[in-house]
Parts: C-alpha cells; sequence; structure tokens
C-alpha cells in the first residue's frame, strides 16, 4: 500500500470503518458509558458472524453504550473500556477481558498504551519550556539540537509538533518494522529511529505542507531532554503527573513495568488465522517520544480537562496549540499542537487519538472543558483481505461505539440514520451518513492516511488496518511472522 501523501486531517470513512465524523474523525473511540456496568467476560467470538446493532432509541445512555462495547467484543475485540465525565456525573463500562491468558476480566482502572496521545503531553512539556523562555516555537530546531536534524536551521520547533516539517516519517519505512516483528522485544534507541529517518529524503520543504511525521515527536523527545537537561518521565513527573495527580502515567522505559491497578493487555488479531497475539511484553522503544506512553482512561481525560480547561497552560500559549498549520485558530477539524480538533454532528471535541501494536486508544474533551471521554480497545486487526466480513464487522462496531460515546459526553442524542450497519457477508459495505463515498464511486474501501503504515505494501503480506486517524502507527504484520516469534518465546 502507497503511503499517503500530502494528506489532512480531514478525512472521511467509509463504511466498513465505522461513522464518519464531520471534520476529523476520531478514530480509536470506543467508549462505554454506565456506571460500573460490565459485560461479562467473554473472550472474542467469530467475528465473520457476529451482528452490530445499532441500540434502539428506548435504551438509556448506560444500556446503549454497554451493547456498542459489547458488539466490539462480539466482533472480535478482546476487550473495550471507556470513562464518559459528562460534567455532572462519571459513566464507565467494560466489556471482554484484560488478559486472555489468565482470563482476567478487563476493568476501568487498568492501564494501557495510549499510543499517540503520548504527543499532546510532549507538546505541552515543549510549551511550558517556552513559558520559561527556554524554547521559541519559531527558533529553528538547529539552534537546540546543532548537526542533529538535517535542514534543522529551516525547521522550526513549531514544525516539528504540528507536522510541517516534511521529516520522512519512520513508521513508513517497511524495513523498520520488519525488524520489529521479528524482535518486538529489542531496544531501539531514538538515535537508531532517527538515523533510519534522515536516510530518507525529506517529504517537501520545511513549512510548505502538512503530512503527519512520528519522526518530528521523536527529535521533540530528545529537544526536550537536551535543553532541559532531565528525562522525559522526569519532566512529565515534575510538571504534568505530579501536579495533576496522575498516578498511572507514565512513559514505558521502554517496556510496561509499573502496571499499577492493572494492565489491560494489547492483542494483535490475525484475522485470517483468527489468532491473538499478546503484545503487552513488547518494547515500546520504537515509538518512545511519538507514542510510547501508559496511561488510564481517569488519568487521561484529567489531564485533557486540565489542558482544555487553561489549568495547565496560560491562554496565549494554550492558543498557540490550538492553531493550524497556517498559524490560525482551528475552526473546523484539523490538526494543532500536538492536539486534534473533531467537528461533529454531537458537537465539538478536542483531543488525541492514539495506537500501538496492539491497542486503539483515544480522549476527547468538550470545547469548553468541561467534559470527556476515554477509551481503549485493546485489539488491532492485521489482515490480507479488506472486504473479509470480519474486518468489517470490528471497524462497524468500532465506529458505532466511538460517535455513541462522543454524543453520550456532550449529552445529545445520536442523531437519526449515523450508525451504521455492517454489511451481508460478501457484500459492498454501505457509505457512512454523510462520508461522500461509494463503492460506485470508486471510493477505496480502507481509507490511507499519513503517519500510520508503512509503503508499498509486499504481496502476500498481512498488514494492519488502516484507520482514518493521523496517529496511529501499526506495525505490519507480514505473513507468518507474528507465529514464528511467538512459537520461539
Amino acid at each position: 500500500m502507497k503511503r499517503s501523501r500530502n494528506r489532512r486531517p480531514r478525512i472521511a470513512r467509509a463504511g466498513s470503518a465505522g461513522v464518519v465524523l464531520t471534520g476529523l474523525t476520531v478514530s480509536g473511540l470506543v467508549l462505554a458509558a454506565g456506571t460500573t456496568a460490565s459485560a461479562a467476560p467473554t473472550a472474542p467470538g467469530p467475528a465473520a458472524t457476529s451482528t452490530v446493532t445499532p441500540a434502539p432509541p428506548t435504551l438509556t445512555p448506560q444500556a446503549r453504550m454497554q451493547r456498542a462495547a459489547q458488539d466490539l467484543v462480539d466482533a472480535g475485540a478482546v476487550g473495550v473500556l471507556g470513562r464518559i465525565d459528562t460534567g455532572s456525573q462519571i459513566l464507565t463500562t467494560t466489556a471482554g477481558l484484560a488478559d486472555r491468558t489468565t482470563g482476567r476480566r478487563i476493568k476501568n482502572k487498568d492501564q494501557y498504551e495510549i499510543g499517540s496521545q503520548t504527543k499532546t503531553f510532549m507538546s505541552v512539556l515543549v510549551l511550558q519550556l517556552v513559558r520559561a523562555k527556554k524554547v521559541a516555537l519559531d527558533e529553528p530546531v538547529e539552534t537546540y539540537l546543532p548537526g542533529m536534524v538535517p535542514d534543522g536551521a529551516h525547521i522550526t520547533v513549531r514544525m516539528l509538533l504540528n507536522h510541517t516539517s516534511g521529516l520522512y516519517d519512520y513508521a513508513a519505512d517497511p524495513d523498520v518494522f520488519r525488524a520489529y516483528v521479528e524482535n518486538p522485544y529489542a531496544v531501539v534507541p531514538p538515535e537508531s529511529i532517527l538515523r533510519n529517518a534522515f536516510s530518507h529524503a525529506p517529504d517537501f520543504a520545511p513549512g510548505t505542507r502538512w503530512e503527519y511525521s512520528n519522526t518530528n515527536y521523536v527529535v521533540i523527545g530528545e529537544l526536550l531532554t537536551k535543553v532541559s537537561g532531565h528525562s522525559l518521565n522526569q519532566l512529565l513527573q515534575q510538571h504534568i503527573t505530579k501536579p495533576l495527580r496522575l498516578r498511572d502515567t507514565y512513559l514505558a522505559d521502554p517496556f510496561v513495568t509499573s502496571t499499577g491497578p492493572g494492565l489491560a493487555h494489547g492483542h494483535a488479531f490475525d484475522v485470517p488465522a483468527d489468532v491473538y497475539y499478546d503484545t503487552s511484553g513488547f518494547s515500546l522503544s520504537l515509538l518512545g517520544a511519538a507514542g510510547g506512553m501508559i496511561s488510564t482512561a481517569r488519568d487521561l481525560s484529567s489531564f485533557y480537562l486540565a489542558l482544555l480547561g487553561g489549568r495547565i497552560l496560560p491562554p496565549d500559549l494554550l492558543a498557540e496549540m490550538k492553531k493550524n498549520a497556517a498559524g490560525e485558530a482551528i475552526a473546523g477539524g484539523a490538526y494543532g499542537l500536538g492536539l486534534q480538533k473533531a467537528e461533529t454532528p454531537c458537537g465539538d471535541a478536542w483531543g488525541h487519538t492514539g495506537g500501538t501494536y496492539g491497542t486503539l486508544t483515544l480522549t476527547v474533551v468538550s470545547e469548553d472543558g468541561t467534559r470527556s471521554a476515554a477509551s481503549a480497545v485493546t485489539t488491532v486487526p492485521y489482515f490480507i483481505d479488506d472486504t473479509d466480513p470480519a474486518v468489517d464487522a470490528f471497524f462497524t462496531a468500532q465506529g458505532n461505539a466511538e460517535f455513541l460515546s462522543l454524543c453520550t459526553m456532550n449529552g445529545i442524542e445520536v442523531p437519526a440514520g449515523m450508525l451504521a450497519q455492517r454489511s451481508a457477508p460478501g457484500s459492498d459495505p454501505a457509505p457512512a451518513p454523510g462520508s461522500g463515498h461509494s463503492r460506485s464511486e470508486g471510493a477505496p474501501r480502507v481509507q490511507k492516511h499519513a503517519g500510520s503504515t508503512p509503503g508499498d505494501r509486499p504481496a502476500g503480506t498481512l498488514a494492519p488496518r488502516l484507520l482514518p486517524e493521523p496517529v496511529t502507527q501499526h506495525a505490519p504484520v507480514f505473513a507468518g511472522q507474528w507465529r514464528r516469534a511467538s512459537a520461539s518465546r
């Protein structure tokens, strides 16, 4: 599959992938509501035969979201957890398992890998250095990391944060992830990641385009440690997690170790083989400052509420975070400085999506910073045939759940016709309402986007779903390699 070029973060999603939100598609959100409600701890069922049934309007929000979470487990997810703060009450839901080996059911307080939500934390740390006058947004990165970044004299700190630097995304190199899949426990230092990224020509001249690149935030991680003289975890603890009392939030260094109340294990789902691989022990060094953090739904909700509520940054710097690549205040769905905005029929939301090799996540908050929704789906499907009904079932259930949770957060009934029905086996999926795409129009079944997967996929390889959110990094699963790696453990 070819890399997406010159893409903006406003991406439409076909019906097979779920619900298209006007503006930024906030993929990865599978929240369920309900005060301590929990589904039975069932293992994933056969997705191809599952039925995704949008809940009737007579159900309460809690029951509706619980059904959506269970639909996702029935469609193949190992576990789903979510937390919604409506401003007046906290609603939580879980469905499925945290650990397939032990059969432990997932809990709402479980830790999980948050993927590219890490970028929001890194951006906040940079802006705190800006506040301390140790860094300037429009200063070249060469000033802080002399000789490290090619053309660093023309790439500013702002360009790194808003993905307009043009630096090649190391996550787009098939060789990087081929090596990772063969040895997912290897520790890959940032220097090695950047050496690979800089061996590729830049995608475009600095500041001339927008394209998501994880390389930007690996550089940001190096800048933070160089300028401050502290490790990223020390900075996180001093400036974010300790002041906000985020007790279960940290950067994996590079493995998940401080699991606190428990860990919701991530899983790579080999769809053709109907086999799950536990990814919870994998090294997160390849994600690092771009996506290697661990947290909980509660901690993430607290962080984003504090951020959008003006309790972390002063108003002028929060306003900088909300500016798009053109330096204008974001009006529609777009990407700012480590922060995304979605405009939806259920109201606007700010936050960030995330993904690792076995977990999909998202946290969003309302425009006024008083309501939040945080979620994790502990399964990432990998497949060869994107017309497989099992794949369609999974992403239809995910899309329905994410849209329901956004509406629940904002206290709005789901608009009629916004929930997608899963296609019958062998049929093309109907486009999601408002997507503007249909198979007859020749629209791709799977939307490609910047920053998610490697370039051209060799024939016969097993590749991950291309989720239409510009932050998920998923290793390609080359045919048989998960199985060989698993067998050799």
